[in-house]
């Protein structure tokens, strides 16, 4: 088993169980959100498959007035498949930004647009930073304040690094961003 969409579900799910919305919501705004990207699309036919295979089981569970909910949870079947996948060598990391894909293309840009896309960068990672400083270690694992402390660092990095360097993509446009 790679490292996919299948193994996030069993690494969420080897915390507790959950359904797929949660598991969806992990992805999203978790520590899971810093590996890979999975719409509702991806995650549910993954977890038939993982049911189907007897990696997962599922329950439903209904509330008056509401829609019955499935309940996702492990299988020992399914804690055996995730620690073999967690012995395969990963591959090398891969940033993906559309952000980035705008900045190299800056100089078609006009400078106001430029200013607002950095800006709005910024605020967001800012905004992530302080999402993560609010939040504290204790009683977290030492896995997951390892990736909170490497992500926070990557973030505090990224602002650091834009901050400095945007002047080089303002002056090819003939000064400051803010016309």
């Amino acid at each position: 088993m790679a490292f996919d969409v299948r193994t996030l579900c069993l690494g969420i799910l080897s915390i507790g169980e959950a359904t797929g919305y949660e598991i969806k919501k992990a992805l999203e705004e978790g520590p899971f959100g810093h590996f890979l990207e999975a719409s509702f699309g991806a995650i549910y036919p993954a977890l038939g498959r993982l049911t189907e295979e007897g990696l997962v089981a599922c329950r439903a569970q209904t509330h008056p007035g509401r829609p019955e909910r499935k309940i996702y949870s492990l299988t020992l079947a399914g804690e055996r498949a995730f620690d073999t996948a967690l012995q395969a060598t990963p591959g090398p990391d891969r940033f993906r930004s559309e952000f980035l894909f705008l900045l190299l293309f800056s100089h078609h840009l006009p400078a106001r647009r430029l200013g607002e896309l950095i800006d709005a960068r910024l605020e967001n990672y800012r905004a992530k930073v302080a999402e993560m400083d609010l939040h504290a270690d204790e009683g977290l694992s030492p896995g997951l304040r390892f990736v909170k402390g490497h992500s926070r660092a990557i973030y505090a990095a990224a602002i650091k690094y834009i901050e400095t360097h945007r002047g080089l993509l303002e002056r090819q446009l003939g000064g400051v961003a803010a016309e």
